[in-house]
């Protein structure tokens, strides 16, 4: 019992910080913040802060007085206002406002150094996409007394806060295409805290050391991190290299736009604001006094910018996010890891997308994903997810569905296998996803950026490579390639492998495919393990289930079980495909 009044003391700390968050204290007292700070809303008080608060209030009075069936009554009466008058809770919601068309007489939004990418990489320096928003518009959506949050270009819209008076009005001018709700629902793709020496192992597993033999250390290299937070960043011993040599090249606060973005360095509001620090040290970190290191790219330069709001239970939001792509992009940034991605969340029930909506091609910022993919030749490495044990949703997270983006899943130490948590690719992608994975004991949020920095060091090794063929040469370095599945990708990248690819792409790969007559087979496998990871798959990539096999005497016996078609059986240092007839 008490425990259950804990977590309702827990619940009610958190819904008055959102009470805060939502832009004004219960007394009327304004929070100290800039005017075009995003979460000042168009309206006085939050209702939901309060009737949650009064409802949780229920709870704690019967530790005092138990007993009291007024106090139930008047709980029923605050569950029944959640569920049946849910205007009275929610406030006015943020938008997506799509527009029509662009004037092409207006100059492209981006930087020289970024065409000049663009040229050498064989695009078109710009095109349509990099027209800024008709400031016409704008002027005009102003006018119906709307502010504006965020532009995207890319998507050719802009992002509000409006009441469904506004909305109606706004989808009644001429210029808009459509009026759609942008989902909140961001987590960060790990909450637990991070021991650094638990960072580590990973190195050896992607052959790091191959990186360093060669003294490739992502030397002048740029990379764009997309996070919840740097608080610490600037006095982490894992990160004086970055910090000593001024490789910080730019910072924003998309959540708090007036504030200066040095402030996220110092200033923390809850715990995941350190979120961003430690995955700048998967990336780069490395610790000089115990010569341990925690990721590739040593030397790489970084812009930085902070997408979500930690007081929100690691909610963010995908205007902020596509908002800090595009500034990143337009700067000449290539390479850009997130380690934040949508799962679940709106307010409005009606207004969620569903695990069937990760296809590729449904929420905004996977639509933005995949142009900065086709269309400005960015590397975007996301991770995939932990929601691989929670049944209600269990595939990868938004942009990580986006076909052009490299997700990254996480596996176990030993075995290589997927370990539980790492969100598995929907069955419904025509591609695989996560692409590859990658040991993290601390969510996918933390295997993500060691692939980042590995692309990095691909990157200098070769800077004539395009996003595309990054991601092609990651996959194919990878320990199980060609013979990827839904639950870890084409395994786990191969530094010394992508180093030999970059150079010559048409390697033979370490797989063998056999084919197995009736239901049973017996595989010759030489392995100084004991134990083995095995795929069974309905297709050539849909898992049906992820065993352990034994190694007897050099040999794996196998049972074909139910529908499966194909088991993979992983030797770490090469793959076997078996096809069952």
């Amino acid at each position: 019992m008490i425990q259950i009044y804990v977590y309702r003391v827990k619940v009610w700390i958190f819904v008055l910080e959102n009470a805060r968050a939502d832009g004004k204290w219960l007394n009327n007292e304004e929070p100290t913040r800039s005017a075009t700070d995003p979460r000042d809303r168009n309206y006085k008080i939050t209702w939901h802060s309060i009737l949650f608060i009064a409802w949780s209030i229920t709870y704690l009075i019967p530790l005092f007085k138990p007993n009291n069936s007024i106090l139930s009554m008047k709980r029923n009466f605050f569950i029944i206002l959640f569920f049946f008058f849910p205007g009275l809770l929610f406030a006015n919601s943020k938008y997506w406002i799509y527009l029509k068309d662009k004037d092409a007489a207006l100059s492209p939004a981006i930087s020289a150094l970024t065409m000049q990418n663009r040229q050498g990489l064989g695009m078109a320096s710009f095109d349509t996409y990099d027209l800024p928003i008709m400031p016409a518009y704008e002027e005009a959506i102003r006018g119906q007394q709307v502010q504006i949050l965020h532009r995207s270009k890319w998507l050719n819209a802009v992002s509000a806060h409006m009441s469904m008076e506004q909305v109606a009005r706004i989808k009644a001018l001429d210029f808009v295409e459509a009026v759609e709700p942008i989902d909140p629902g961001f987590f960060i793709a790990s909450n637990r805290p991070v021991e650094r020496a638990q960072m580590a192992p990973v190195m050896s597993q992607v052959q790091a050391e191959a990186f360093l033999k060669q003294k490739i250390t992502a030397q002048n290299i740029t990379i764009g991190v997309i996070d919840a937070g740097f608080y610490g960043a600037d006095s982490s011993l894992s990160l004086q290299q970055v910090f000593g040599n001024n490789r910080i090249l730019g910072i924003r606060d998309y959540v708090k736009p007036g504030r200066a973005g040095e402030l996220l360095f110092s200033t923390a509001e809850s715990f995941s604001d350190m979120h961003g620090t430690e995955v700048m040290a998967a990336i780069s970190g490395i610790n000089p006094k115990e010569q341990m290191q925690y990721g590739m790219a040593t030397n790489a330069s970084f812009y930085l910018a902070r997408s979500d709001y930690s007081m929100r239970e690691y909610r963010g939001e995908e205007d902020n996010w596509i908002a800090a792509m595009e500034w990143m992009d337009s700067l000449g940034v290539r390479l850009i890891n997130t380690s934040l991605g949508y799962a679940k969340g709106f307010s409005d029930p009606k207004e969620n997308y569903k695990p069937a909506e990760m296809d590729g091609k449904t929420s905004a910022i996977t639509k933005a994903a995949q142009i900065a993919s086709d269309k400005k030749g960015l590397l975007l490495i996301v991770s995939a997810g932990n929601e691989g044990d929670d049944k209600s949703w269990e595939v990868v997270s938004a942009p990580a569905d986006a076909k052009g983006v490299l997700s990254i899943g996480a596996t176990n130490s030993t075995l290589w296998n997927k370990i539980g948590y790492s969100s598995m690719g929907p069955e419904s992608l025509p591609y695989i996803k996560p692409n590859v994975s990658c040991f993290s004991l601390y969510g996918t949020s933390l295997s993500a950026p060691v692939i980042t920095g590995f692309a990095a060091c691909l990157l200098q090794a070769n800077p004539k490579l395009s996003n595309k063929e990054l991601i092609e040469i990651i996959e194919k370095s990878a320990h199980l390639y060609p013979y990827g599945n839904n639950y870890v990708g084409y395994g786990v990248p191969q530094a010394s492998r992508a180093l030999a690819l970059a150079k010559a792409p048409y390697l033979p790969s370490h797989a063998q495919l056999l084919v197995a007559k009736g239901r049973n087979m017996t595989v010759e496998v030489k392995s100084q393990d004991k134990l083995v990871a095995l795929y069974r798959k309905k297709n050539k990539k849909d898992v049906i289930s992820q065993q352990i096999g034994k190694v007897q005497d050099g040999k794996i016996n196998l049972k074909r079980i139910g529908r499966e078609k194909y088991t993979t059986i992983d030797l770490k240092d090469r793959v076997i495909e078996v096809q069952w007839d």
